[in-house]
């Protein structure tokens, strides 16, 4: 990544269509620069694992009163090549890797059957820093799956049998009408059971890249990797 963020610098251009009165503004891509002056990131600084690095960055994101501080883009690919990305909540962090729930059923999950791999970006834009995962993927348990479920509010567990993620509806009446179907299902349960099709998935790391913003884009990557040998940490030039 070269860039990240958006300043007070930003130039826009407005200008005026005479033929129909109306006014466009365009964004003068090229001008959009943020200066990077957030710190440094050595090889000293970082923590001795990096799930021991990743909850440290991820402590400090939130007390910098980040929103959503867990939420990670999530890239992945179909059995043709052809790439997805789209954001997710990362919903657990240990030595195994990271985790992620969704419908079995959506396109995300159908990638990743197929390709068994996947990367995620946490991106801290005010902190001029992102994190990138990257590794083979596997199904959470179904312990596991529970534990998180019952943590849920009602109305999230509801949505996640009421939606066909990722298919074609006709419009949002589709979705009132199946979520109201739901509620009248479940409106007696107290605890509202896990759906077949809903479950999580772990990215297993092999790769996990530590980025700092520094000034003159000469930024700090330091990247853990899996080897043989155990974990290794690298410096990559920005």
């Amino acid at each position: 990544m070269t860039e990240l963020g958006n300043g007070a610098e930003n130039v826009r251009d407005t200008d005026v269509n005479a033929a129909d009165g109306l006014v466009d503004v365009a964004v003068r891509l090229p001008a959009m620069r943020v200066a990077y002056n957030g710190g440094s990131l050595d090889e000293s600084d970082l923590a001795p694992t990096w799930t021991e690095q990743l909850q440290r960055w991820l402590d400090e994101a939130l007390a910098h009163g980040l929103p959503e501080p867990n939420a990670m883009v999530l890239a992945t690919a179909d059995a043709d090549g052809l790439p997805s990305s789209r954001t997710v909540l990362c919903k657990g962090l240990d030595a195994r890797g990271i985790v992620f729930y969704t419908n079995y059923t959506s396109a995300k999950s159908h990638d990743l059957t197929v390709t068994r791999y996947a990367s995620a970006t946490f991106p801290w834009y005010p902190l001029h820093r992102q994190v990138h995962v990257r590794g083979e993927v596997e199904k959470v348990g179904p312990a596991e799956t529970a534990e998180y479920w019952a943590t849920r509010p009602r109305g999230s567990q509801l949505g996640a049998w009421a939606s066909p993620q990722s298919q074609v509806v006709d419009g949002r009446r589709d979705l009132d009408t199946a979520l109201r179907a739901i509620e009248r299902r479940f409106h007696d349960v107290e605890r509202i059971p896990v759906p077949p099709h809903w479950g999580g998935w772990r990215i297993r790391p092999e790769v996990v890249e530590f980025w700092q913003g520094r000034q003159d884009r000469l930024h700090d990557r330091l990247r853990f990797v899996r080897t043989e040998d155990g974990w290794r940490v690298r410096r990559v030039a920005p």
